[in-house]
C-alpha cells in the first residue's frame, strides 16, 4: 500500500474522468486517476489507412467476425467497424444479466479514454425545456440547476475542445463557442430548406462537433499530465469506496490489478467517480459497510433506480443527388475515423406552443446526406432519432447476488424497459423522420431501416407508401432494444432533497461530503441531445467546487 494521500482520486478516464482530471490538477491539487481497462498506444491507429481502404463504415463481415471472436454484443452497435473494435470490450469476459423481456445492449469500452475513442463527437447544450421539465409537463424531476448555472461551463468545455460549429439563434439548441465553422453538403442544405418550408417549428442545422483526433490520450488527459500533478494508472479495477465510520468521509479507494488481480489501496482527501453509468453504479452499490449498508450515499435507497437511455430510431432511404455537390475532399476527413459531419434537427416537440398530448417530452434528429457516395443520381440519406425516456423508478440498475467478475466484484443486473409514453413518442419519432424525408423528395428504404446497416451500392431504394410507413409505425417500438442510443444516464441522480436523491446541486454526495459523482449517472432526466458536453460542463463545475472546498478546508 502506497502510503502518499492523494488531494483526489478519480475513477475512470473517459468524458468525466479526464476533465476531472485536467480541473483539479490545473487548482493545484494532486490526482491519482485509476482506469480499469488498459492504456492505448499508437499502434491502435497506425493501420487506419490501410483497414480505411478495405471497407466500408457499417459492414456485415466484420461484425461476423467479431461476434466469433467475444463481442457479440459490441458487435451490434451501429457505426461498429474493423478499425473501431479494439475500443469495445469482449463481452465474455464483462458479463451483466437483462430480463428476456426487456433485454438491454450495454456497449462498453475499458481503456484509457474510454468511449471518447469511439464517441460520436457530436456536442449540443441542453436547454432549460431539458432540465426543467416537470415545470412544464408534470413528468420525472427537474434538476436542481438551471441552463444559467451550467452556461458559463459549457462555454470552458467548447473553448477548450476547439468545437466546430455555427451561429444558428436558436432557442431550442442555444448556440455555443466555436472555433471553426461547420459544413452542409449541398443536399443536407436543400433537405434543410425543404423541412424548414413545410414545418415552421422544425430547424436544420449542422452538427456541433469535437474535430476527430487519432491519439492514445484524450486532450483533457494531456492537458492534466502536462501539469506534472497528474499520476495516470490504467489496468486499476476499482472494486470499493472507501470511509472513514468514524468521519463519515471517504478515506480513498481500493483497486485490483487488472492482470494481476492484487489488491491495493489509494489513499485520498476527496474521490470523484466518472466510471461511467453503470459502473458508478455498481461501484457505491458494491462499497457496503456497517454504516452503508446498502451502498455508499444510499441513505435514500435510490441508488440504481431512476436508470435511463434514449430512445433510438433509424431511417434510412435516398434523395435526389445535388446537381451541384460539395467535394468529397472539401469534407472533414480524418484517415482513421472517415467523414465527420452532418445536420441536425433540435427538439421541436411539446416545447413552446406545440404540446402534445399523446406523450410527453421529445426528441432530436442526426443524419447526413450525401457523404458517402452516390448511386445513379441519388444519394443515400441515414437519419437516427433520440427521444427522451421519462425516469421510472423500476428501471434499475442493481448487483447480483450470486455471481461476481473475475476480479470479484458483483456483475450488474439491469432493467430498463419502454413505458407507454416511449412507446408513443417512438411511434411519432419515427413517423415524422420519415415525413420528412418524403417532404425533402426522397424515398425511405424499409428495408436498410430494418435491418439499421446500409450496405452501399446495391442501389435498393424502394418507392414510400403506405406499407412501408405501416410498418416504421409498428417496428420501433417494438423492435427497440434499450441501451442502443449508448445515452444511458441516471441511477445516482442530483436534486435538492437528500430523501429523494444521491447527490446534491454540486455533483456531492448527501452522505459523504468529499464523494463527487460527475458522469451521466448523476442526471435526474435523460433528455433527447447526447449526453457527453454536459457531463464535461458539469464536471468542470463539480470539480471548480471540490478544490474550493478543499482549499478551504471544508472536505
Amino acid at each position: 500500500m502506497n502510503d502518499k494521500i492523494y488531494d483526489a482520486v478519480v475513477v475512470g478516464s473517459g468524458a468525466a474522468g479526464s476533465f476531472a482530471a485536467k480541473t483539479l490538477t490545473e487548482q493545484g491539487l494532486t490526482v491519482m486517476l485509476l482506469e480499469a481497462g488498459r492504456a492505448v498506444d499508437q499502434k491502435d491507429f497506425d493501420a487506419a489507412e490501410t483497414q480505411a481502404a478495405k471497407a466500408n463504415d457499417n459492414q456485415l463481415w466484420p461484425r461476423i467476425r467479431a461476434t466469433l471472436a467475444g463481442q457479440p454484443l459490441q458487435a451490434r452497435v451501429a457505426f461498429f467497424n474493423e478499425k473501431l473494435k479494439g475500443f469495445f470490450v469482449k463481452d465474455w469476459v464483462h458479463p451483466y444479466k437483462a430480463s428476456r423481456k426487456a433485454p438491454y445492449l450495454w456497449l462498453r469500452g475499458r481503456q484509457v479514454g474510454g468511449r471518447l475513442h469511439v464517441f460520436g463527437r457530436v456536442l449540443f447544450r441542453w436547454t432549460d425545456a431539458d432540465f426543467k421539465g416537470h415545470e412544464r409537463d408534470g413528468q420525472g424531476v427537474d434538476w436542481p440547476i438551471s441552463y444559467a448555472d451550467i452556461e458559463p461551463y459549457y462555454g470552458k468545455v467548447e473553448r477548450f475542445l476547439k468545437l466546430h460549429g455555427n451561429v444558428d439563434k436558436l432557442a431550442s439548441a442555444p448556440d455555443g463557442c466555436y472555433d471553426q465553422p461547420a459544413m452542409l453538403t449541398a443536399e443536407e442544405v436543400a433537405f434543410g430548406e425543404k423541412v424548414s418550408a413545410r414545418w415552421k417549428n422544425r430547424h436544420v442545422t449542422s452538427w456541433r462537433y469535437v474535430p476527430a483526433e487519432a491519439n492514445p490520450l484524450p486532450v483533457a488527459l494531456r492537458a492534466a499530465l502536462a501539469t506534472g500533478r497528474l499520476k495516470l494508472r490504467p489496468d486499476a479495477v476499482v472494486t470499493q469506496i472507501l470511509v472513514d465510520p468514524q468521519t463519515n468521509k471517504t478515506t480513498g479507494v481500493e483497486y485490483a490489478d487488472r492482470q494481476t488481480k492484487q489488491r491495493h489501496v489509494v489513499k485520498a482527501k476527496s474521490v470523484v467517480l466518472c466510471a461511467s453509468v453503470i459502473e458508478s453504479i455498481r461501484l457505491l452499490l458494491n462499497s457496503t459497510s456497517q454504516y452503508f449498508p446498502r451502498g455508499v450515499g444510499n441513505s435514500s435507497g435510490l441508488v440504481g433506480h431512476y436508470f435511463m437511455d434514449q430512445c433510438v430510431s433509424i431511417v434510412s432511404g435516398s434523395v435526389p443527388a445535388a446537381t451541384q455537390p460539395v467535394s468529397a475532399q472539401a469534407l472533414p476527413h480524418h484517415p482513421f475515423y472517415g467523414i465527420t459531419g452532418g445536420f441536425y434537427i433540435p427538439r421541436y416537440r411539446n416545447r413552446d406552443n406545440d404540446v402534445s398530448n399523446a406523450f410527453a417530452r421529445g426528441y432530436t434528429f442526426q443524419g447526413s446526406i450525401g457523404r458517402r457516395g452516390r448511386h445513379a443520381g441519388r444519394v443515400d440519406i441515414s437519419v437516427m432519432g433520440f427521444g427522451e425516456m421519462l425516469p421510472y423508478f423500476d428501471n434499475f440498475v442493481s448487483l447480483d447476488p450470486r455471481r461476481q467478475d473475475r476480479w470479484g466484484v458483483p456483475i450488474p443486473r439491469i432493467q430498463c424497459a419502454l413505458h407507454q409514453n416511449e412507446r408513443a413518442m417512438l411511434t411519432a419519432q419515427a413517423t415524422e423522420c420519415a415525413d420528412m424525408i418524403e417532404a425533402a423528395g426522397g424515398q425511405v428504404d424499409v428495408e436498410a431501416s430494418m435491418l439499421q446497416v446500409k450496405e452501399r451500392g446495391r442501389g435498393l431504394f424502394p418507392e414510400a407508401g403506405r406499407i412501408s410507413r405501416a410498418v416504421i409505425r409498428w417496428m420501433f417500438p417494438r423492435t427497440l432494444v434499450m441501451g442502443a442510443a449508448i445515452h444511458e444516464s441516471g441511477g445516482a441522480r442530483m436534486g435538492g432533497d437528500p430523501r429523494n436523491s444521491v447527490l446534491n446541486q454540486y455533483n456531492q454526495s448527501w452522505d459523504v461530503p468529499n464523494l463527487f459523482v460527475t458522469d451521466a449517472s448523476s442526471f435526474p432526466t435523460g433528455g433527447s441531445l447526447g449526453t457527453t458536453l454536459t457531463v464535461m460542463a458539469l464536471t468542470v463545475r463539480a470539480c471548480e467546487y471540490l478544490a474550493t472546498e478543499l482549499k478551504a478546508g471544508h472536505l
